[in-house]
C-alpha cells in the first residue's frame, strides 16, 4: 500500500508542483491512513469501502484532532483516492462523497510595528558574522514577505545588488523578481562582503547558497527557526514563528492602503482569495506607534508580468528609512492593476 502512496506523491509534486512541505504532509496523512486500515486486516487499496475511511476520520473525531487537521487528511484522502481510480488501481473512488468539517477561517497573526522594529535590532547589538547572516535574513523577510523555505533556499546568483532586486522561487517553481529595500540591500551587502566569506572559508565552504550556517553548509527552515525564537526572546515579541514576518509584512502593506493586487504578487500568491485572508486583520490603527512605518513596496516583476506599487516606508532596526529602488533597472516594472 505504501508503494502506491509514493507514486501519488510523485505525480502530486510534478504534475500539481505542490511544495514539499504539503507533500510531506499528504505522506504523513496517507501512510496514518494506510495504519489503519492495515489494522483491520486490509492490504490493498482495491478492497478499501467507503465505511472503512469515514470511520477512520472518525476515529481522528474521537480522539479530539483540530478539525484543520481532519479537514486536511480528508482532503489528501479525497485527492488520493480520484488518483487510485484514474491510474486504475481502483475500480470505484470510496472517497467521492466524504466531507471535510467545517473550519474557521484562518486570520493570520502580526506583529506590531514597534515589536518589528524591536526583532530587527536584536541581530544588531552584536558585530559577528553570524550576525550579520542573520540581520539580513531578518531585513530581507520583513521587506518582502517571502516565505522562509524561499529565503533558505536562494542561491548568491539570485541576488544581483547592482540592479537592487532579488529573484525568488515559490512554489510550483513560479519565479518573481522582488525589488530590495536600501535597508534590506545595506544588511545583505555587509553579510556578503565581511560576513559570509568568514564563515565559508572557515568551513571550506563550496556551495552557492546565499546563507550559511555554522558548518559553513545551506541554512535549513529548522535552524532559521532556532536562530528566530532567540532573538523573539531577546527582543520580548512572544508568538513569532517563521511565518510571522511575512504576515505581518502583509498585514501593514494592507493596512497603509496598498492594493490586494500588489500585495499578491509580492508574496507570490495564485490566488487572490489566498491574500484576502489578511483584510481581516486588525487596522493598523490599533498598533503601536514606532518610528516610521512597514515595509516598501516599490517594484515587482513576476517573470510572465505583474503589479508594480508605490513606495512605503520602512521601520528599520535604526528608524525609518527612505524608500527609493536601489538601482534604476529595477523600475522597469509592470503597469499598476486597477
Amino acid at each position: 500500500m505504501e508503494e502506491s502512496v509514493e507514486r501519488y506523491l510523485v505525480a502530486l509534486g510534478a504534475e500539481k508542483h505542490c511544495s514539499l512541505h504539503t507533500v510531506m504532509a499528504y505522506r504523513n496523512d496517507l501512510l496514518q491512513l494506510a495504519a489503519h486500515l492495515a489494522h483491520g486486516g486490509v492490504t490493498t487499496w482495491r478492497v478499501v469501502v467507503s465505511e472503512q475511511v469515514t470511520d477512520y476520520l472518525q476515529t481522528l473525531r474521537e480522539r479530539q484532532y483540530a478539525s484543520s487537521t481532519i479537514a486536511r487528511k480528508t482532503a489528501a484522502a479525497k485527492s488520493f483516492f480520484q488518483y487510485l481510480k484514474l491510474v486504475g488501481e481502483i475500480e470505484a473512488d470510496v472517497a467521492l462523497h466524504l466531507f471535510a468539517p467545517h473550519v474557521d477561517r484562518y486570520v493570520p497573526h502580526a506583529i506590531t510595528t514597534d515589536e518589528v522594529a524591536r526583532l530587527l535590532a536584536a541581530p544588531t547589538r552584536v558585530k559577528t558574522p553570524e550576525s550579520m547572516r542573520d540581520a539580513a535574513m531578518l531585513q530581507l523577510l520583513y521587506a518582502t514577505g517571502m516565505r522562509v523555505s524561499e529565503l533558505v533556499a536562494l542561491d548568491q546568483s539570485d541576488l544581483d545588488l547592482a540592479k537592487g532586486y532579488i529573484c525568488c522561487e515559490g512554489r510550483g517553481a513560479r519565479h518573481r523578481l522582488v525589488p530590495l529595500t536600501p535597508t534590506a540591500h545595506d544588511a545583505l551587502h555587509r553579510y556578503l562582503a565581511t560576513g559570509r566569506p568568514i564563515i565559508a572559508r572557515a568551513h571550506g565552504a563550496d556551495t552557492e547558497a546565499l546563507f550559511l550556517n555554522h558548518r559553513g553548509q545551506r541554512l535549513t527552515r529548522q535552524g532559521f527557526w532556532l536562530l528566530l525564537k532567540g532573538y523573539a526572546q531577546s527582543a520580548s515579541v512572544r508568538n513569532v514563528t517563521p511565518h510571522t514576518l511575512r504576515h505581518t509584512f502583509a498585514a501593514h502593506a494592507l493596512t497603509t492602503g496598498h492594493h490586494l493586487r500588489e500585495v499578491q504578487t509580492m508574496l507570490g500568491h495564485v490566488s487572490i482569495s489566498t491574500t484576502q485572508v489578511y483584510q481581516r486583520m486588525r487596522p493598523v490603527s490599533d498598533m503601536p506607534a514606532a518610528p516610521g512605518a512597514l515595509p516598501g513596496l516599490n517594484v515587482v516583476k513576476m517573470l510572465g508580468g505583474g503589479p508594480s506599487a508605490a513606495p512605503l516606508p520602512l521601520v528599520t532596526a535604526g528608524g525609518i528609512a527612505a524608500i527609493v529602488p536601489v538601482g534604476g533597472e529595477a523600475a522597469e516594472a509592470a503597469v499598476h492593476e486597477d
